[in-house]
């Protein structure tokens, strides 16, 4: 299904969101900057490669790993210009969050937009970041809060369930690809519920930050120092 839609996948997402992706992934990338260390981002669910970029602009010696199990939204990813410099330090991955090709502890923190509604069972993959996290690193997420809370007197709520997959359908001639994104983000637990997950998950410290009147939060979790 992303691999139908990568064509449109960051029009939509502008267009869907009204711009406002572009600030959220900004303050994705500035609380990774924020954790201890800058050698190695791992960039999950990395799709067309939005966030590793930014993360190649803010940390000018970094190196960011950018995985994705859709070969075709990284593909679009690398056909944008990078930058001779991007390019270089920027590598994309088809790999599976659940089983990451990466040695223990080698990963100063570890981002992802928007893609962990897509992996089930979601605890593998907080002990896969744990595992390749280096003691104090920090898992930083962004990602829809449930549509199950009514937003701006349901407003919102009337978006997501119509106006939604119309738009996504009409532009990408997809049917299915966005009423799953409707359909995810209304079955997705709570803020706080995603944050217990993460502290049963193994994380030491979790926290989240509300945007656009909790539509999309911020979740940062910390592993442990040394």
């Amino acid at each position: 299904m992303f691999g139908r839609i990568a064509p449109w996948y960051d029009f939509l997402n502008h267009c869907l969101s009204l711009g406002q992706d572009v600030y959220w992934r900004s303050r994705l990338v500035r609380a990774a900057r924020s954790g201890v260390g800058q050698g190695l981002f791992l960039d999950l669910a990395a799709g067309t490669l939005d966030v590793s970029r930014k993360l190649a602009r803010a940390c000018p010696e970094a190196r960011i790993m950018a995985l994705d199990l859709a070969l075709p939204m990284l593909s679009v990813g690398r056909s944008k210009k990078l930058g001779q410099g991007l390019a270089q330090r920027v590598w994309p991955v088809q790999a599976d969050g659940r089983s990451l090709p990466l040695p223990d502890g080698c990963v100063d923190a570890a981002t992802m937009a928007f893609g962990i509604r897509n992996i089930l069972p979601r605890p593998q993959a907080y002990s896969e970041i744990l595992r390749v996290l280096r003691p104090g690193g920090r898992l930083c997420v962004l990602e829809f809060g449930t549509a199950r809370r009514r937003v701006w007197k349901g407003l919102y709520n009337l978006y997501l369930d119509r106006a939604l997959p119309l738009v996504g359908r009409l532009v990408s001639g997809d049917p299915g690809a966005y009423r799953y994104l409707a359909e995810t983000i209304a079955s997705f637990p709570d803020e706080r519920a995603l944050g217990r997950e993460l502290i049963d998950a193994g994380f030491s410290r979790a926290y989240y930050l509300p945007m656009l009147s909790g539509i999309v939060f911020l979740h940062v979790a910390e592993k442990a120092g040394a």
